[in-house]
């Protein structure tokens, strides 16, 4: 393996790893993990591959055959691929997807690094101690789930969940343990007084996802100053949520953090070495502003 932060050499001792989804072309994943088996000096190369539903059982297959020892999961594969793996972490059974697959001699185990990864990286950017704080988020979809899970683990006052759809947002609270973990579920009509007594809010819906990047899912006046506003967007970097709540005398914790440390776990589970997070970032940065 070439020297720490050289070029990448392939031989026939090079491990293989990789991200699927569909679509999967527009992924950062491989230059971010590319990069942080340089660093790191580990031989291995990570490449992404686009699978469909219908060819997933035979990747799997291929994974088992060919020795892959990691694969990363994206949309839409993370809940079909619980049924192909053979044993699920308890945090990503109790989420109910994976999104990172280690292959220990043949036996496929599922993680979920996402909601730990977001988790990780709010503590470290914007807010160190969780414990005690109310928090809001915003959306019941697939990213929310793991994210609540995460949060529960740190002990907060009090997690709120609101969608458009009440009924989602009921079903999430429920099965992560509902008023006794601390959760409420909210209909968006009640998203304003929420927000002024929370200490963070969440958005974990695509409202204000290039290319709609005039949108916000609050009026970030609502928020108390000093609170911490935080998206899982990171396209644009800055979203309009956030360019708003910085305004309003909020702190800001965009979402580029939680993509790093979803894939920083997942090394770190692949590899058993501490990932090279600033590298991953500074690569991921830099391919986001060409």
């Amino acid at each position: 393996m070439a020297e720490h932060g050289g070029n990448q050499v392939v031989d026939s001792h090079t491990v293989l790893y990789g991200v699927i989804g569909d679509p999967i072309r527009h992924s950062k994943s491989p230059i971010m993990m590319n990069r942080a088996f340089r660093e790191t000096g580990i031989n291995g190369v990570y490449a992404a591959f686009h699978i469909t539903s219908e060819t997933l059982p035979a990747f799997v297959e291929g994974v088992r055959a060919m020795g892959i020892r990691g694969v990363n999961v994206t949309i839409p594969h993370k809940l079909q691929i619980m049924e192909l793996v053979d044993e699920i972490d308890a945090g990503a059974l109790a989420i109910g997807a994976v999104n990172t697959i280690v292959n220990d001699n043949g036996k496929l185990v599922g993680y979920n690094t996402d909601g730990i990864g977001y988790v990780r990286s709010l503590k470290e950017e914007a807010e160190p101690d969780l414990a005690g704080k109310r928090i809001v988020v915003i959306g019941a979809g697939g990213a929310s789930r793991g994210i609540v899970y995460a949060l529960l683990r740190e002990k907060p006052d009090s997690v709120a969940i609101a969608n458009r759809t009440v009924e989602r947002a009921e079903e999430l609270a429920e099965s992560l343990g509902g008023a006794t973990a601390g959760l409420t579920a909210i209909p968006n009509e009640k998203l304003r007084d929420w927000c002024g007594d929370a200490d963070i809010v969440i958005n974990t819906t695509s409202v204000g996802m290039y290319p709609n990047v005039g949108l916000s899912p609050i009026e970030a006046g609502w928020m108390k100053p000093g609170a911490v506003a935080s998206d899982l967007i990171y396209n644009p970097l800055r979203t309009e949520f956030l360019l708003q709540a910085e305004a309003s005398g909020c702190r800001t914790h965009g979402g580029l953090g939680m993509f790093i440390y979803q894939g920083a776990y997942a090394f770190e589970y692949w590899t058993g070495q501490a990932a090279p997070v600033e590298a991953m970032r500074e690569t991921v940065l830099a391919s986001l502003q060409v």
